[in-house]
């Protein structure tokens, strides 16, 4: 049976691991033996130092980010001079060439993901995800090499999807590889790959706060305070690179001045929320009917769907050349208000068709870019509408695009943190942070009325693998130890107390086991039929603080998870449940069968049913 460890985590169709992976140099030449003498090196200063796997972790995730960082600039580098070369200086090309280029890149691009580069395909999000879920962090190096030369070629010949994803995907390879070649263990490459794809999206977002918010929010799914400090390092490192070699200016161009003209424009910022809400729609339910389409056509037709999206976009490009690339220019042309309304919603539509039919065909690429871009333009038309019509109420229009760019990542990407933070982050200005915050929620929750399953969780179920859904983790409810403990029945022991009182206090109580306070040592306890073989033996004047201490119990807090209650409990047959101010001052007690009943009770509920059926169904 295949171990999965040498699957691809970008396909699972990808099976050589990197022992077998054949050698592109013979054995023996230059390039290997500096990437041995490299790593000698690296190791000798490792040893040198005496750093430990858990000091090196941060150390590493600055390196990881100016790696990342690096590789970010060049992959950007060469999407635009291949723009450059294949279409020209202008902003617009030739027809035969708009029409052309990206057809006969398409072809190209079939070919190479089809027999070179196998693990490349989909955005890189969630081939993140299965790594770390799936794989124990490892990404094949080859699949980074891969990734970066064909959606810089995609990118680059007018193919409607963005650079963000991938390089997610690059940081987290470049993560992993480090890992593997400093033999890092398996908890710490599973923590590592994640720090890295911080480092690539932040990077290419020109956004750290952003990115880590995204990754924590989608790929890891929680906020752990152990990898939190390294993804921190890794986004800002990776992003003062960025910033080293093609200045600090944003991925597109904005206008001076934000701003909220007048309390009653909320109700325009409210509308653009209900219709960036059911665009997300639109884009959702485009790509989750013709993808799987698309993948159940013969094999050898997935060599020319990427020249068939490619003539495709092509033709859209002939009317409306904006839709093509990732279009970060045409962002900021809008947010200056060079649009007029109508023009801006058939971008935003013809942008939706062109990214649909890129990202359906198998193209390598990811869904950023074009988010971005459709909510800029639905936005940008609202509030050019607005001040068409009402012009004492409308702020600038730039201001609109802006929040549209939040709406679409919260409708339809569903990343309701990100979407937010990347708007302030962008901009810079936190006097919109109430328009954002009104019509993100809306947009948010539009699509949660209409699409049971976000995005990314629906493509890893159409590619036949169960990844974990950050969203259904955050919608169930932790259990605490409130919410099973039970109230003491019997009499609390003091542990001066001497075993004949104690059998006499607890004498014709029907319960089993009694608590024992033994005041600052903590909490024991005792049955009747011990505190009667004790008086027996002779010992019934001895007081209860004498009791061994594999008697001795530990002690929970209301607010704790059930999950640590079940991890402390052990074999024990009850456990206190004390006061934080005072952990002598008992609450409660809780038993294994109390646990076991709450999480029944919590799974036989109608949230926990409608999660389930709603996973199976899709």
């Amino acid at each position: 049976m295949q171990d999965p460890k040498v699957a691809s985590a970008g396909s699972l169709t990808e099976t050589q691991s990197p022992a077998a992976a054949p050698e592109t140099t013979p054995r023996g030449s230059a390039p290997q033996r500096w990437r041995a003498r490299l790593s000698s090196i690296v190791a000798h200063i490792i040893q040198g130092l005496a750093l430990r796997e858990g000091n090196l972790f941060l150390l590493l995730a600055v390196i990881i980010g100016l790696v990342s960082g690096l590789l970010v600039v060049c992959f950007r580098i060469a999407i635009d001079w291949t723009h450059l070369w294949l279409f020209g200086s202008g902003l617009t090309a030739s027809p035969l060439r708009t029409l052309l280029v990206p057809t006969l890149a398409g072809l190209l691009i079939g070919v190479l993901v089809m027999k070179v580069f196998r693990g490349v395909r989909g955005s890189g999000v969630n081939q993140t995800k299965a790594a770390v879920y799936i794989y124990d962090g490892y990404i094949p190096f080859r699949t980074v090499i891969g990734k970066f030369l064909i959606c810089a070629l995609a990118i680059g010949t007018g193919q409607s999807l963005g650079p963000e994803d991938p390089s997610l995907q690059f940081g987290a390879g470049v993560a992993s590889a480090l890992g593997r070649r400093l033999k890092f263990s398996r908890e710490k490459i599973r923590m590592i790959a994640p720090v890295g794809a911080v480092a690539g999206l932040a990077a290419a977002f020109n956004a750290p706060i952003s990115a880590s918010i995204f990754v924590l929010e989608e790929v890891i799914g929680q906020w752990n305070a152990g990898v939190l400090g390294a993804i921190i390092l890794a986004a800002v490192s990776s992003v003062v690179v960025l910033h080293i070699f093609l200045g600090p200016e944003p991925i597109f161009r904005l206008p001076t001045s934000f701003r909220l003209a007048h309390p009653a424009e909320l109700f325009a910022y409210a509308i653009l929320g209900v219709i960036g809400g059911f665009s997300s729609l639109l884009f959702y339910r485009l790509l989750a009917v013709l993808r799987p389409k698309l993948k159940a056509l013969p094999s050898r037709t997935q060599y020319f769907q990427p020249a068939a999206a490619g003539l495709l976009v092509g033709m859209i490009g002939l009317a409306f050349p904006q839709v093509m690339g990732a279009g970060y220019y045409y962002i900021g042309v809008a947010m200056h208000g060079d649009y007029v309304w109508h023009i801006l919603a058939l971008l935003a539509i013809f942008k939706i068709l062109a990214t649909t039919f890129s990202f359906v065909s198998g193209t390598p690429g990811g869904m950023f870019a074009p988010t971005m871009f459709v909510g800029a333009m639905i936005g940008g038309s609202v509030g050019a509408l607005e001040r068409h019509f009402f012009p004492h109420l409308a702020g600038p229009v730039g201001t609109y695009a802006l929040v549209g760019i939040g709406v679409l990542f919260a409708g339809f990407l569903r990343a309701p943190m990100t979407s937010v933070f990347m708007v302030l982050e962008v901009s810079g200005n936190y006097s919109i942070i109430l328009p954002v915050m009104v019509a993100n929620t809306i947009a948010y929750l539009i699509s949660r009325r209409y699409i049971d399953v976000p995005l990314f969780d629906l493509f890893s179920r159409q590619d036949g693998i169960d990844l974990p859904s950050m969203e259904e983790q955050r919608e169930e409810l932790a259990l605490r130890v409130e919410d099973a403990m039970q109230p003491v029945m019997g009499p609390v022991l003091n542990g001066r107390q001497t075993f004949a009182d104690a059998l006499q206090a607890v004498n014709g109580v029907p319960e089993q086991h009694f608590l024992v306070s033994l005041g600052s040592r903590g909490w024991s306890a005792i049955t009747q039929e011990m505190l009667q073989w004790q008086a027996d033996e002779g010992k019934g004047n001895e007081t209860l603080s004498t009791l061994p201490a594999n008697t001795r119990l530990p002690w929970l807090h209301p607010d704790q998870t059930l999950d640590v209650a079940l991890r402390i409990i052990g074999d024990k047959p009850l456990v206190p449940v004390v006061s934080r101010d005072n952990f002598t001052k008992v609450e409660g007690v809780i038993t294994l069968n109390d646990i076991l009943r709450s999480y029944r009770k919590q799974f036989a509920s109608p949230l926990h049913t409608n999660l389930a059926h709603s996973h199976v169904k899709k």
